[in-house]
């Protein structure tokens, strides 16, 4: 269960050396892809670090990073069990995300990290990744609604939570790209806190500091809510840079984030080993109605712009209101199968909103066409999509749980289709 409060976490790494600095991250939407930024620019230059992100995607421990690889399943599991072995002796027993994020960290000491780059689980003021009490920046990304139970009810209270993570002295970078009475949260938190300075990224990504990013980059590759995260992590790996004593030109830092793939994040890839479908699909764990907005937003620029039909998987988390999710999303005669996601390890309180809710709320938005409801049998739902949709677009999307499902049956197809190859080869 989600037990909000730093008492837990604080017992658990209170005996674990921390000599690394953080660039701590927060926000509803882009929190992971500029922590997957940050990374790539840090690992470019040379600077040793550790990334925690969360969710995971297939295995409990490829949350856990050094220098943008997946740490060890035998290190995760022989430190994490440490940590759980430290909580046996507390009366407060951790949550998983706090043994998760005690296991991290003690990682990352143990790995003479120099900055790890730590994503917010939830919120920001009460998350166990806010323990960390001198960061060398704040980041806080695009907020939208998202865990109102928790966080609040309104775009304010849910800013003033992301704010949580702001400290004395450090310097917060935000995405002026929020609405306006959000960044007025941000700058009333930081006075509040004595922190900052407050520093907004320019949504005119355009501006003369930023043109420079784009004559090493290719602006054309990324969309443009990615090239807000893009600097919004290189002003986080900046400033943090230049008080550790390791100032880096852009045209060292920058050239890692070209190659930088976010799994789950309007991602190509091929599903041809499970269905045999020969074009590629979009793959998208849009779980919100402002990350739907982005994923909407793109097939509708780079899909739809020839007047195709689009067929969807969808699978979504009970609770997160199914409407809100797609109506950015389908359109008028597109294709829908839905299907659930399987039990999330390490986090038993999420499930999936039934295929037959998914089901009514897209049809309460638009005409479908063609509609399914595999319900657990993910494998099932691609195989429709893929018979469905005879070719065109094939969009897999509505939660990130979902792309870990789907992710994890390539990997095991992967496996299958490894040829047997005897060792030593016997001569025939």
């Amino acid at each position: 269960m989600i037990q909000p409060g730093l008492t837990r976490i604080s017992n658990l790494i209170k005996n674990t050396n921390i000599p690394w600095r953080a660039i701590h991250v927060a926000g509803t939407n882009g929190k992971g892809s500029v922590c997957a930024y940050a990374s790539a620019m840090l690992v470019a230059g040379n600077i040793k670090c550790g990334r925690f992100t969360s969710p995971h995607l297939i295995d409990r421990w490829d949350c856990i990073a050094i220098n943008g690889t997946s740490v060890e399943e035998s290190l995760f599991t022989m430190v994490e069990d440490e940590i759980k072995s430290r909580d046996r002796a507390q009366t407060d027993k951790a949550s998983e995300f706090e043994l998760l994020t005690a296991t991290a960290f003690e990682i990352f000491s143990r790995e003479k990290v120099d900055i790890g780059v730590i994503e917010v689980g939830m919120g920001g003021q009460h998350d166990a990744t806010n323990i960390l009490l001198n960061p060398l920046v704040t980041v806080i990304t695009k907020i939208g609604k998202d865990h109102q139970s928790f966080l609040g009810n309104t775009l304010e209270e849910i800013a003033y939570q992301k704010a949580g993570i702001m400290k004395r002295d450090v310097p917060c970078i935000v995405d002026s790209t929020n609405p306006k009475n959000v960044l007025e949260v941000f700058h009333k938190t930081a006075q509040d806190l004595s922190a900052g300075p407050v520093i907004e990224i320019p949504s005119n990504i355009d501006d003369e500091e930023s043109h420079e990013l784009w004559k090493i980059l290719t602006k054309a590759d990324f969309e443009r809510h990615q090239q807000v995260n893009i600097n919004l992590a290189h002003e986080a790996v900046r400033l943090a840079l230049e008080q550790i004593g390791s100032p880096l030109h852009l045209s060292t830092l920058l050239p890692g984030v070209q190659q930088t793939v976010w799994p789950g994040r309007i991602q190509e890839l091929s599903i041809k080993s499970l269905t045999g479908r020969q074009g590629s699909v979009i793959l998208d764990g849009s779980h919100n109605a402002q990350s739907a907005e982005v994923l909407g937003s793109f097939i509708d620029r780079k899909i739809r712009c020839s007047g195709s039909q689009v067929t969807w998987v969808v699978a979504i988390s009970a609770g997160k209101g199914p409407t809100n999710i797609l109506s950015p999303l389908i359109r008028t005669g597109d294709n829908l199968v839905a299907t659930e996601f399987g039990p999330v390890e390490g986090m038993p309180w999420v499930s999936a909103a039934s295929g037959e809710e998914v089901v009514r709320a897209a049809r309460r938005v638009v005409t479908l066409d063609q509609v399914g409801d595999s319900g657990l049998n993910v494998m099932g739902a691609l195989l429709w999509a893929a018979n469905v949709s005879r070719g065109g677009p094939l969009v897999i999307a509505g939660s990130l749980y979902l792309v870990s499902d789907v992710l994890r049956l390539l990997r095991q197809q992967e496996i299958k289709d490894v040829p047997y190859v005897r060792y030593p080869p016997q001569s025939t």
